[in-house]
């Protein structure tokens, strides 16, 4: 029998976050990812105390910050002269488009809008590959794909 040396698939890339109620105010949430923590909250006309960025502003977050990110190591890789990447992505929701048949559907669908502004010494062939890109970071596929997800049951808390 042969000996391979292949190492093993590498698991695949998680990330977690844990969302746990502060018990300020209604809706005030304390975020932790690994090292990381900050709140999140609803703005006051969502019963919220507006302490913290909304769900839809975190997601709003992610998409802008790896859209920057994804631009940006794709003009290091080439050593393109880009100087500064902002983008800003808003979040709407709108009538469903219509169906194959033309016929209307019901409910509204997530929109999100992301503008691109680059600066630096880039050739017009440069600019456009940028924008290219742009529209390729993970979090933007996640989105336009979808993704399963699945709510399990954490356990009750032993009793106080």
């Amino acid at each position: 029998m042969p000996v391979t040396t292949d190492s093993p698939p590498a698991p695949p890339e998680t990330h977690s976050a844990r969302a746990t109620e502060t018990g300020i105010g209604f809706l005030q949430n304390r975020i932790e990812m690994g090292d990381h923590q900050f709140l999140a909250d609803e703005p006051g006309s969502l019963g919220g105390g507006g302490t913290g960025p909304g769900p839809y502003d975190l997601l709003c977050a992610a998409l802008s910050a790896c859209t920057s990110m994804t631009v940006r190591l794709f003009a290091q890789r080439k050593a393109w002269p880009l100087a500064q990447v902002i983008v800003e992505v808003t979040h709407s929701k709108g009538p469903q488009p219509a169906a194959a048949d033309g016929s209307p559907r019901p409910g509204l669908r997530d929109r999100f809008d992301v503008v691109v502004t680059l600066s630096g010494d880039l050739d017009a062939a440069q600019y456009a590959r940028l924008l290219d890109v742009a529209n390729h970071c993970p979090v933007h596929r996640t989105l336009e794909a979808g993704a399963d997800v699945t709510v399990r049951d954490g356990g009750r808390p032993a009793a106080a």
